[in-house]
C-alpha cells in the first residue's frame, strides 16, 4: 500500500512566496501612494495660500482703480493659480483612479489565490479523513523495509501534519490581506468622492473668475487709450530701469577688466625690470672675470671667484577668467560658486510678499502684452527690502520721484531692486544677505511693490527660479 501527501512541499513553498510577494507589494504601494498624494496636497495648499494673497491684494486696490494694470495682473495671477489648483486635483484623481484599479485587480488575485488554497486544503482534509484511523498510520510505518525507512515515514507523517496546519494559516493570512485591500479600496473611493467635490467647487470658482475677466476685458476695451497710456508709461519705466542696470553691469565689468589689465601690465613691467637688472649683473660679472684673467695671464685664472648674480623673478599672479567673461577674479570665483549653489534657495527680498507680476511676457484680458524683466512682489508700503546674498553695491540711481534702483554685484552675478525708497546703503558698500537696503515704495497704482531682477553679467535670468519656494 502506497501513502503520499496530496501536495508536496515545493507547492507549499511556492504558495508562501506568492503570499509574501502580495504582502510586500501591498505595504510598498500604500507608502508610495500616500507620499504622492501628500506632495500634491502640499502643493495645493501652497497654491491656495497664494490665491488668498492675491485676494488680499485685490482688497487693497481702491474700487475706482479696479481696472489698473496692478489689479489686472492680480486677476490674471489668481486665475492662473486656480488653474494650477485644478491641475493638482486632476493629478490627484488620476492617482486615485489608478490606485482603485490596482486595488480591485489585487482583490481579484486574492480571490483566485483563496480559491486555490481552499481547494488544496479541502483535498488535504479529504485525504486526512480517509486515513484517519490509527491502523492506516501504523500499517504505513510498519510496512517499511527497514528501521531507517520507518523513521523517515514517521518524519513524513509529522511533516504532513505541519503542512495541513500551515495551509490553514495561509488561508487566514490571505483573507486578512484581502480584507485590508478591501478596506483600502473603500477609503480610496471615499477620497475620490471628496476630491470630486473639491473639483466641482474649484470649477465654480474658475467660472466665476472667467466671468470677472470677461467683464474686465469689456471695460478695458472702452478704456483702450487710457490703458495704452498706462502700459506705455509702465514699459518706459521698465526700459529705464533695464538701461540703468545694463550700464552699471557694463561699468563693473569694464572696471574689473581694467583692473586685471593693469595688474598684468604692472607684473610685465616688473618682470622686464628684473630681466634688465639680471642682464646688467651678468654683464658686470663677465667684465670682472675678463679683468681678472688679464691680471693673471700665466694661469688664466681669476684671483677670486666671481659670484654669479641671480635674480628671482616674481610669480605671475594667476588670473582666472571665465570662458565667456573677464570679470571673474579669484575673489569673485568663490562668491559666484556660492551664488550658483544657492539657486532655488535664495531668500525673498521682502517678508510676507505676494507675486504681483511674474517674470516674462504677460497677457492682459484686453489682449495687450507686457514685457516684465523682473518679478514684481507686492508688500505693504514701508516694508524692508533686503539683499538676497552677500555682495557689493555698484549702483544707486533715482528712477522716479523719490523711488530708487539698487544693484548689487555677487561675483559675476547681479541682483537689482527697484521701486524702493529710504535707501540705507551706499555705492561700493559691502552688504550681507538679509541686510536691509531700503523700503518698499508705491507703484503707479498706489500699491506697495518692489521689482526684483537677476542677471549673470549681460544675460537676464528668471529671478523666480533663484528664490526659494514659499
Amino acid at each position: 500500500m502506497e501513502y503520499s501527501l496530496p501536495f508536496c512541499n515545493t507547492n507549499h513553498k511556492t504558495m508562501m512566496r506568492v503570499i509574501f510577494a502580495f504582502a510586500l507589494f501591498y505595504f510598498t504601494s500604500i507608502t508610495v501612494f500616500a507620499q504622492t498624494r501628500a506632495e500634491l496636497e502640499k502643493q495645493r495648499q501652497q497654491l491656495k495660500k497664494e490665491i488668498e494673497d492675491a485676494q488680499k491684494l485685490l482688497g487693497n486696490v481702491n474700487k475706482e482703480k479696479q481696472n489698473t494694470l496692478s489689479a489686472i495682473s492680480v486677476f490674471n495671477n489668481k486665475a492662473n493659480l486656480q488653474e494650477k489648483v485644478m491641475g493638482t486635483i486632476t493629478k490627484d484623481l488620476n492617482i486615485l483612479d489608478n490606485n482603485i484599479y490596482g486595488l480591485q485587480k489585487d482583490l481579484n488575485k486574492y480571490d483566485k489565490l483563496l480559491d486555490t488554497l481552499k481547494q488544496e486544503y479541502a483535498k488535504s482534509m479529504v485525504y486526512a479523513y480517509k486515513n484517519r484511523g490509527n491502523y492506516e498510520f501504523l500499517n504505513f510505518i510498519f510496512s517499511a523495509d527497514n528501521f531507517n525507512d520507518a523513521v523517515k515515514r514517521i518524519a513524513y507523517l509529522k511533516s504532513y501534519r505541519t503542512y495541513r496546519e500551515m495551509q490553514g494559516q495561509n488561508i487566514i493570512r490571505t483573507q486578512e490581506l484581502r480584507r485590508n485591500k478591501l478596506e483600502d479600496l473603500g477609503v480610496s473611493r471615499q477620497h475620490k468622492n471628496v476630491t470630486l467635490n473639491v473639483q466641482e467647487e474649484e470649477l465654480k470658482k474658475i467660472e466665476e473668475q472667467k466671468a470677472v475677466q470677461a467683464k474686465i476685458a469689456e471695460q478695458l476695451k472702452r478704456k483702450g487709450s487710457e490703458l495704452n497710456a498706462s502700459i506705455s508709461a509702465n514699459q518706459k519705466q521698465v526700459a529705464k530701469v533695464n538701461a540703468a542696470i545694463k550700464a552699471a553691469i557694463a561699468k563693473a565689468i569694464k572696471e574689473a577688466n581694467e583692473k586685471r589689465l593693469a595688474a598684468e601690465k604692472a607684473a610685465k613691467k616688473k618682470r622686464e625690470e628684473l630681466a634688465a637688472a639680471a642682464a646688467a649683473a651678468e654683464k658686470a660679472r663677465k667684465a670682472a672675470e675678463a679683468k681678472n684673467v688679464k691680471a693673471n695671464p700665466t694661469t688664466g685664472k681669476t684671483t677670486e671667484p666671481i659670484a654669479k648674480t641671480t635674480v628671482k623673478e616674481p610669480k605671475t599672479p594667476k588670473v582666472v577668467v571665465a570662458p565667456e567673461s573677464i570679470d571673474l577674479n579669484s575673489e569673485s570665483v568663490a562668491l559666484n560658486a556660492s551664488f550658483e549653489r544657492n539657486k532655488g534657495s535664495l531668500p525673498w527680498p521682502v517678508d510676507n510678499g505676494a507675486v504681483l507680476n511674474h517674470y516674462g511676457r504677460i497677457q492682459l484680458p484686453s489682449g495687450n502684452w507686457l514685457e516684465n524683466s523682473a518679478v514684481t512682489i507686492s508688500a505693504s508700503i514701508g516694508t524692508q527690502v533686503k539683499a538676497v546674498f552677500d555682495g557689493v553695491v555698484i549702483l544707486i540711481v533715482e528712477i522716479d520721484d523719490g523711488k530708487y534702483l539698487v544693484t548689487i554685484k555677487h561675483g559675476n552675478y547681479y541682483t537689482s531692486y527697484s521701486n524702493i525708497n529710504s535707501v540705507t546703503v551706499k555705492k561700493d558698500q559691502e552688504v550681507k544677505s538679509h541686510q536691509t537696503i531700503g523700503k518698499v515704495a508705491s507703484n503707479f497704482d498706489g500699491i506697495g511693490a518692489v521689482d526684483f531682477q537677476c542677471a549673470r553679467e549681460y544675460t537676464e535670468l528668471n529671478p523666480e527660479k533663484w528664490l526659494r519656494s514659499r
